[in-house]
């Protein structure tokens, strides 16, 4: 699989993770918001509810009821809506403006049914029918009785009573100036009431005994009412030759209470909140689902320009090594910008220069070496085949010059095999401690000869200092560098050798002379293969200018550096500094190593 392929994998993987835990988290949020949401509503709903079925339950009638529906509408700002079968009691659109026009209705929120429900469960089955009865006559004259009084204005309580019938009656607040409103609705209601012939007939239906119905038939003041036809349907259920069983009585009873108020009774009523244009609270995934797929698509984009912007580079770096692998080493990346694919641009044409300077220089060295080989050798070749074909006569001084042109160029051999170990590391060295004094001093003396051959002052100006180095080839280097200025030194000149410490760690050797000097534009050159400043490279001048090279080769695996200052016609310096650390000495005490 290639690299974009699986970058853009990688990303989709991270992305669609991302995206996908972002969702779900949303999701969930969401999810318990608009349940939160939905428990509001919900006890918003049952609070209706339950407010508009106490007020029909105490005040017997639905009358009144427009002005708790505004107050409702006031306090949580829906639009409420009561309706029974045939009318619309209340609709808080139209209430406070007639002319406005009424919003479609929103699904059906809940019925509010302030009728009691008749409870037998504690009453003894002999009295089933005729409490039944009394429960019937109670709640009539009760629910009218409220009625009455909500139509007058007064205030009406409402209290749990028996068989769960309740009992109504004025409120403590009633205007007492008006007395007689009270019991006009008191007594007109309870003539209502009295009535009870049906509700014996129909709790007889039910299978009761007529010895429990014998007592309402004549009434509490002994005057016997008309006796009701006897039952000639019995219950369903029946198991006991016609009376039913007790639960079957009892459901019975409870639908006769019910039928027997239904004219007195408030109306169950329906109620719708809100309106169908209004928003739901519903939650949709198909925009959580669009976005997902959004970011998917932006992640897919950003990748694809993300690989083209990483990968373009790689496959030029890519194209340029493999030309760099063919040979070609004059092949560069163009780089632009400063991240990590421009630094690794950067490294590649640095590394692609640096193949290229030590190609050239290689070539450079084997034109060089056959530079300085082809002249000599081809000497040597020309006296030989003349002496061979007797054109000159052999003596002493000739074969004195053919050796040492021989011996020439054995050391510029040597040489080359010496700077190749050096530069490949497998140079020997045998360190020791060693007096940097001591050895100028031991090189002032090899060269001493030579340098009063030629007129010119050789001096060593030093002091004691160590250092951890092989001895043989620190003489090696010296003693390059003092050739070197005795060869550019005229007569009457000088050449100073001096040494010092110039830090806790450190010692400075210089080699310094008062000849001739070195160009400007040739100081760079010094210490490359085979330059000399004499561009003829005349026999006269000596040196196969490798020695240079060599030297500074040796400075550097002993850790040193060496570097060169020039002035035509004023000298030139070579500086060398070394690492010298303090250690202890059994001679000395504590001296510079």
């Amino acid at each position: 699989m290639s690299f974009r392929f699986r970058v853009l994998g990688l990303v989709m993987l991270v992305a669609l993770s991302a995206t996908a835990a972002t969702a779900w988290l949303t999701l969930r949020q969401a999810r318990q918001q608009l349940s939160a949401t939905a428990n509001a509503d919900q006890a918003q709903v049952d609070m209706i509810s339950s407010e508009l079925k106490s007020y029909g339950t105490r005040q017997g009638t639905w009358e009144g009821v427009p002005t708790l529906v505004q107050r409702l509408h006031q306090d949580t700002g829906q639009r409420i809506r009561l309706e029974t079968d045939f009318v619309v009691l209340v609709d808080s659109d139209t209430q406070d403006n007639p002319d406005r026009a009424t919003r479609p209705l929103g699904p059906l929120t809940a019925v509010v049914n302030p009728r009691p429900t008749l409870s037998l469960a504690n009453v003894p089955i002999e009295s089933l029918a005729s409490s039944t009865v009394k429960a019937i006559g109670n709640y009539r004259s009760g629910v009218l009785f409220a009625a009455c009084l909500t139509r007058e204005g007064i205030a009406v309580t409402s209290t749990p009573g028996p068989l769960g019938v309740p009992v109504f009656d004025a409120g403590p607040n009633s205007p007492q100036s008006e007395p007689e409103l009270v019991n006009n609705c008191r007594v007109g209601t309870a003539e209502a009431g009295r009535d009870i012939a049906t509700d014996i007939a129909r709790a007889g239906d039910c299978g009761a005994p007529m010895d429990d119905l014998l007592p309402l038939i004549h009434g509490e003041s002994g005057a016997e009412t008309e006796r009701p036809a006897t039952p000639t349907k019995p219950p369903q259920g029946s198991t006991d030759g016609g009376t039913g069983t007790t639960e079957d009585r009892v459901s019975c009873l409870t639908q006769v209470f019910d039928l027997q108020i239904n004219d007195v009774a408030p109306q169950p009523v329906r109620l719708y909140l809100g309106a169908a244009s209004d928003p739901g609270a519903a939650l949709t995934s198909g925009p959580m689902l669009a976005g997902v797929a959004g970011v998917a698509g932006v992640a897919i984009l950003c990748t694809a320009l993300l690989s083209h912007r990483v990968l373009r580079p790689i496959g030029r770096l890519t194209a340029a090594a493999q030309r760099l692998g063919r040979g070609d080493l004059g092949g560069r990346v163009p780089v632009e910008g400063r991240d990590e694919l421009a630094e690794l641009g950067r490294s590649f044409n640095q590394m692609a220069d640096s193949l290229q300077r030590g190609e050239e220089r290689q070539r450079r060295l084997v034109a060089d070496v056959a530079h300085e080989l082809r002249s000599p050798l081809a000497n040597l070749r020309g006296y030989l085949e003349a002496l061979k074909d007797g054109v000159i006569t052999p003596d002493p001084e000739l074969f004195a010059s053919l050796h040492e042109e021989a011996v020439l160029q054995q050391r510029i051999v040597d040489d080359l095999q010496e700077l190749a170990l050096a530069e490949a590391g497998t140079l020997a060295y045998h360190r020791v401690y060693v007096d940097l004094a001591e050895l100028l001093e031991t090189c002032r003396t090899a060269h001493l000869a030579l340098a009063e051959a030629a007129g010119i002052t050789l001096r060593v100006v030093a002091e004691p200092v160590l250092v951890y180095a092989d001895p043989d080839r620190l003489r090696q280097v010296v003693g390059n560098l003092i050739t070197n200025a005795l060869r550019a030194t005229a007569v009457g000149g000088n050449v100073t050798l001096h040494c010092a410490r110039t830090g806790a760690a450190t010692a400075l050797v210089r080699v310094a002379d008062d000849g001739s000097g070195i160009a400007p534009d040739a100081l760079p050159h010094v210490f490359d293969r085979f330059w000399r400043a004499d561009s003829a490279r005349g026999r006269g001048t000596g040196g196969s200018g490798l020695g240079l090279a060599i030297t500074r080769q040796i400075v550097t695996d002993h850790g040193g550096t060496i570097e060169v200052t020039s002035e035509l016609g004023a000298g030139t310096t070579f500086r060398i500094v070394l690492p010298s650390p303090l250690v202890p000495d059994d001679r000395k005490g504590s001296v510079p190593r």
